[in-house]
């Protein structure tokens, strides 16, 4: 598909920054969907239910309608994950790509009922030389007082394509957090939008992400906040390397009824090239009175200084940077709780740095 346009702002900007959208030259997308038979359910709680019936993504903003109608039309793995649980129930999904499964187009909606506790590990993973094609939306709702968290793990090839929408509702009390480990694609694209419209209703994305060769990043977050004292935290940890290109589009909107509801948004990359290119757009929008917003974002090199002291003490220069991106990257792997997926994701690091 030639010039595929994809993740567009809510509020547009001055086309001279050139981060408004995406245009995706010679995009490969999967014409043919076949069945996809590699994918591993773990730790199966008794009371989550899990079934392939679903029904169709109504989504406010998504990648495109394009990319949502495959999603909507042409699934080949559907989940309709429903938590009902006050303790605390893990379910890990875990696909793997190879040559008898290249193409993965999926659907998966979560539901947390009313004061339920769960987490969710999805995990994409594909064999070296498989050129993969994905496209997927997840969409969660959270119940009254539930907690949910979700940890999504990008590590396919950098030969593949990754195309992923999420959709978030919370509402009363409730909280969601969403932790993105986006390491694998030549080019991967990601939608994130939060509808926080319960009171005191809590939203947090963590996301940490790694750019080599030439590969092509693009993150646009959304979060609206309708609920009185509600709240959303966006934090981004990243480090580019080669010619690889990274483009984040952050925007808070503080809805009209949200009285006293906090936004922050953090954007840090760090360039381990003078060819590495890193595009950041942070936006704070509002319609209502007391209210708190604050937005960062920064990127550069490593400064020399920190690079000599580390490898005075004996380190060459790959291993010292690696231990300043494990460094800039801890605070989010530290509320990661699964120590074998952690350690998995450390193992990543230092494969793609190296």
């Amino acid at each position: 598909m030639k010039g595929m346009l994809l993740n567009e702002t809510p509020v547009r900007t001055s086309k001279n920054f050139n981060i408004n959208d995406i245009t995706i030259e010679n995009t490969e997308v999967a014409d043919t969907i076949n069945e996809f038979n590699n994918v591993t359910i773990s730790e199966f709680g008794s009371k989550i239910m899990l079934n392939e019936e679903i029904e169709k993504f109504e989504l406010k903003y998504g990648l495109n309608e394009f990319l949502t109608n495959q999603v909507n039309k042409s699934a080949n793995f559907k989940a309709n994950i429903v938590v009902d649980s006050k303790t605390n129930k893990d379910i890990k999904v875990d696909f793997k790509f190879d040559k008898k499964n290249r193409n993965l187009v999926d659907a998966i909606n979560i539901v947390a009922n009313d004061g339920t506790k769960s987490t969710i590990v999805i995990k994409y993973d594909s064999d070296e030389e498989v050129n993969a094609y994905h496209n997927g939306i997840i969409k969660t709702i959270a119940g009254k007082q539930a907690t949910l968290n979700v940890i999504v793990v990008n590590f396919l090839n950098n030969k593949s394509t990754n195309f992923l929408a999420i959709d978030n509702c919370i509402e009363d009390d409730a909280n969601i957090n969403y932790y993105i480990i986006d390491f694998g694609g030549k080019t991967s694209v990601t939608n994130y939008y939060s509808n926080i419209k319960g009171k005191n209703a809590d939203s947090r994305l963590n996301t940490l992400y790694i750019g080599s060769e030439e590969q092509l990043i693009d993150l646009n977050y959304i979060g609206e906040l309708f609920g009185e004292k509600s709240n959303i935290n966006i934090e981004v940890q990243g480090a580019l390397k080669g010619k690889a290109r990274k483009h984040f589009k952050g925007t808070i909107d503080f809805k009209t009824g949200c009285k006293k509801a906090t936004g922050n948004e953090n954007e840090n990359c760090i360039l381990l090239s003078d060819t590495a290119r890193s595009l950041a757009l942070p936006m704070l929008l509002c319609s209502e009175e007391d209210v708190e917003g604050n937005h960062s974002t920064s990127s550069g090199k490593i400064a020399e200084k920190e690079l000599f002291y580390i490898m005075s003490r004996g380190f060459k220069l790959k291993e010292a940077l690696k231990l300043m991106v494990r460094a800039k990257f801890n605070k989010i792997l530290e509320e990661i709780k699964d120590d074998d997926l952690k350690a998995e994701i450390l193992e990543q690091i230092d494969k793609r740095i190296d």
